[in-house]
């Protein structure tokens, strides 16, 4: 096969697509920004020699376009045509990449300028243009006058597609990020001037439906927040620095969104793993934070559906909300009353994460019940994957059912800090509702955890009775609680069975205790990591139980003792 291969490009896009040509043309800058996050310069080196790293897998093609490289998965092909790494090359010392980012920038419009090939969706094309808008002095130096022509053709064409295609990008992150490119194209490009505040209003729009009150967004997808927001507070820099009045609705979401995500972080400045999104490009979280110039505060109570326990330097972030349902939700977990633990810089409990960069397979194991932090029953997921509607493939079914009722009671205790959850996710198929209370105490060093199953009405006992008489004689409903580790953890099963022992990477050590009702085991997991190759093997403490009656409770703990901090970390932390 020559070439990267096409993804999710619809007829209606290739039309647009062909016809953009027809649109306004492209006459020159009017402005020129910047951008934003400085390139890796380890990455420009890497694709200097060959070396193109992207989706979860590796080409190794020195001296060649990447454009005649046939993409190995959707995510290869998404991120070289969004053209982020073009930073990357940006970065390079004495302008080293720039020949290079030239020849693939005139050789994707050679290849797809007009209009066929891949690319040609509204996200990409969005993301692409803000990425040749901003790096244009970079590219343009130097260019031959025809080069220079071709440019330009192209960027003219990107936003008459843009102009006609936003809306069709899928609400959400993916609808920011086409508008982002209109905007950005409005504002920089001569003949493109009328389209601005158009897109400004259908952006202030999107703002109200997309974001709500509380600075959340309906995915529930916390890296996804986090590019709202960096598109976001990019715009508003780019009203600022054009000299035009700031945008009210722009302003007001970022306000919104700014102290959700420092509510959803951790101790080592990470996002919490959850729906689909992993932790974040190490520093852009607090890069985009500080870019905003909000004042930092965070969420009383909830934010976006994730309760937050933080005593020293540690934090405990975990799923309090259902999980969203319907055609949309190809990308989120049935992980409710999941929770993520990290000490200072080391992440020690943690879901496995998003699986959709990888293999395939991956994808829906990422999904799965049993790859969180939670309770499961055998064999029955807390959300159920319905047919898929989007018609994409079998790896991307929506959730069609999962817990309507999830709640949360948050308490405040002289030793620290507590949360009560319920969800029932298992209620109409078991009679059973999870409850689920965790409680942070001593500055961090403890915490505790305990974890019930209840049959609670009589209506709910009868279903409970029909479950229990589908299973073989006196066997019991088969229950296990999941505590999957990050890989740099070192786990070893410890007092005689009853406990397991964690090293972390700093040297700090942690021990697991239960309550004494359940088997407790450690078994293989997985942790998916988007930044390498293949999901990085780790391990899980499970603790699995059988219930025979109308309730069942298990306790356990998680405590740091005191004599296994590292020299300076007592007192680093009530520093803070």
């Amino acid at each position: 096969m020559t070439g990267a291969r096409v993804p999710r490009l619809s007829w209606p896009d290739r039309f647009a697509a062909l016809g953009a040509g027809f649109g306004p043309r492209a006459r020159g800058f009017l402005w020129r920004p910047e951008p934003r996050f400085p390139g890796s310069v380890v990455a420009g080196r890497q694709l200097m020699a060959g070396n193109f790293r992207f989706g979860g897998a590796l080409l190794d093609a020195p001296g060649q376009s990447p454009w005649a490289l046939s993409a190995p998965n959707e995510a290869f092909s998404d991120a070289l045509h969004g053209f982020e790494w073009l930073g990357d090359l940006a970065a390079l010392p004495k302008a080293e990449g720039r020949a290079t980012a030239q020849a693939w920038v005139l050789d994707w419009a050679r290849r797809y300028g007009r209009g066929r090939g891949p690319g040609w969706t509204p996200d990409l094309t969005g993301r692409r243009q803000i990425r040749w808008i901003t790096h244009a002095l970079f590219l343009l130096n130097g260019m031959e006058r025809a080069e220079s022509r071709a440019f330009h053709r192209t960027l003219g064409r990107q936003a008459s597609f843009l102009l006609t295609r936003w809306t069709h990008a899928t609400p959400g992150l993916a609808r920011f990020e086409a508008l982002a490119g209109l905007i950005y194209s409005s504002a920089a490009l001569m003949g493109m001037e009328r389209q601005l505040d158009p897109a400004l209003d259908a952006l202030a729009r999107e703002c109200a439906r997309e974001i709500d009150a509380e600075g959340g967004i309906a995915t529930r997808n916390p890296e996804d927040l986090l590019e709202v927001f960096i598109l976001l507070t990019w715009i508003a820099q780019l009203l600022a620095e054009t000299g035009r009045a700031p945008d009210p609705a722009v302003d007001s979401a970022i306000l919104r969104i700014a102290p959700t995500l420092r509510s959803l972080r951790h101790a080592d400045g990470s996002l919490v793993r959850a729906h689909g999104g992993g932790r974040g490009a190490p520093g852009r979280l607090v890069a985009a934070l500080v870019q905003s110039g909000v004042r930092p505060t965070q969420v009383k109570g909830l934010a976006m559906g994730f309760a937050r326990l933080a005593q020293g330097r540690v934090t405990v972030i975990a799923d309090a909300a259902p999980p969203m349902l319907g055609p949309r939700s190809t990308t989120a977990h049935a992980g409710t009353l999941s929770f993520e633990l990290t000490s200072a810089e080391d992440p020690v409990i943690v879901n496995c994460g998003s699986g959709a960069r990888f293999e395939p397979e991956w994808r829906l194991v990422g999904r799965a019940t049993d790859s969180h932090s939670t309770l499961g029953l055998q064999g029955h997921a807390s959300s159920r994957f319905g047919p898929g509607s989007t018609g994409l493939d079998d790896q991307r079914p929506p959730l069609s059912e999962g817990p309507t009722e999830v709640l949360v009671q948050e308490q405040a205790t002289e030793a620290g800090q507590g949360v009560t959850m319920s969800h029932d996710g298992w209620r109409r198929s078991h009679g059973l509702t999870h409850l689920r209370n965790l409680a942070l105490e001593d500055q961090g060093t403890l915490l505790r955890g305990e974890d019930a199953l209840a049959a609670f009405t009589p209506a709910d006992r009868a279903v409970l009775d029909t479950v229990y008489r589908r299973l073989p004689s006196d066997t019991g409903l088969r229950y296990a609680l999941r505590f999957h580790l990050h890989p740099d953890v070192t786990a070893a099963i410890d007092m005689g069975g009853t406990a397991v022992s964690l090293t972390l990477k700093s040297g700090e050590t942690w021990v697991f205790r239960h309550s004494g009702n359940g088997e407790l085991a450690l078994k293989p997991s997985v942790y998916f990591d988007s930044r390498r190759l293949r999901p990085r093997a780790t391990k899980q403490i499970v603790l699995s139980a059988r219930m025979k009656g109308y309730g069942t409770v298990v306790g356990w703990s998680l405590a740091r003792p005191i004599a296994f901090l590292p020299a300076g970390r007592l007192g680093a932390a009530r520093r803070d």
